[in-house]
C-alpha cells in the first residue's frame, strides 16, 4: 500500500493536514532535543521528510522504513541520508545504538504495537529518549464530532484528487478512529518498559506527541 502512495505521499499529507504536518515535524525535532553528534533512528521515515530537520541540524539520523517504494523516493530527494530498509518489529541494529528513537504517523500501521515499543527500547541507549508523533483524539467533544465527520467524509474525497492511491486514505481514516487515546497510548509505552511517559496535544488533540525515557542502567 505504501509503495503505491510514495510518489505523491508528501504532497497528499500537506494538503490533508492543511499544512500542519510541517509544524508537527518541527515539534518532533524539538521534543527529541537531539544535538550535533547524536544518533537518531527515525523509524517509518517514509520519504525522509521527518528526518530532514535532524540532518539539517547536524544530527546523524537514520531514516528507516518497511516500504522500499518510500525509500527509493526519499533517496532520490536526499541521497545524503542513510535510508535503511527496516521492520519495526525486528530492527537491524544492535542493542543500545541510538540516543533517541522517533516515529511519526507510523505506529498505527505496525501489527504489534507493544512489540514495536519494546524493540525501540532495545536499540535505544540507557537514558535515551523515545518520541512518538501519532494521530489521536481531539480533547474537545464538539470538535471531536466535526473531526470524525472530516475523517470519514471529506478526507477520502480530497485524497481522490491528490493521491496516487486514494483508497489507502479510507484505511487511514478508519485506523485513526480505532487508535487509543492519549492516556491509552501512554499506558502502552509504559508497559513496554519506558519511564517518565508524558504527552502533549497538538492541533487540539488531532495529534499527540508522546515522549518517554529508557531507564538508565543500574
Amino acid at each position: 500500500m505504501f509503495d503505491d502512495v510514495a510518489a505523491k505521499y508528501d504532497l497528499t499529507n500537506d494538503v490533508l493536514s492543511l499544512g500542519q504536518d510541517r509544524r508537527w515535524r518541527r515539534l518532533v525535532r524539538e521534543a527529541v532535543g537531539a544535538k550535533s553528534g547524536d544518533t537518531v533512528l527515525d523509524i517509518a521515515a517514509g520519504t525522509g521528510t521527518s528526518s530532514e530537520p535532524f540532518a539539517d541540524a547536524g544530527v546523524h539520523v537514520v531514516p528507516a522504513d518497511f516500504s522500499l517504494g518510500m525509500l527509493r523516493v526519499g533517496n532520490r530527494r536526499r541521497p545524503d541520508l542513510a535510508f535503511t530498509a527496516a521492520d519495526a518489529l525486528k530492527l537491524p541494529f544492535a542493542d543500545d545504538s541510538f540516543d533517541a528513537v522517533t516515529m511519526s504517523f507510523g505506529l498505527r500501521n505496525v501489527v504489534g504495537t507493544s512489540a514495536a515499543l519494546e524493540e525501540f527500547l532495545r536499540v535505544t541507549k540507557p537514558g535515551g529518549s523515545l518520541v512518538i508523533c501519532e494521530f489521536s483524539h481531539p480533547s474537545v467533544r464538539a470538535f471531536r464530532t466535526v473531526y470524525s465527520t472530516y475523517l470519514m467524509g471529506a478526507l477520502p474525497s480530497i485524497a481522490r484528487k491528490v493521491s496516487s492511491n486514494p483508497d489507502s486514505y479510507v484505511y487511514l481514516a478508519e485506523s485513526i478512529q480505532a487508535w487509543p487515546d492519549q492516556a491509552g497510548m501512554a499506558r502502552l509505552i509504559a508497559a513496554a518498559g519506558w519511564q517518565d511517559v508524558a504527552w502533549r496535544n497538538l492541533s487540539g488533540g488531532i495529534v499527540a506527541l508522546h515522549r518517554a525515557t529508557k531507564p538508565a542502567e543500574v
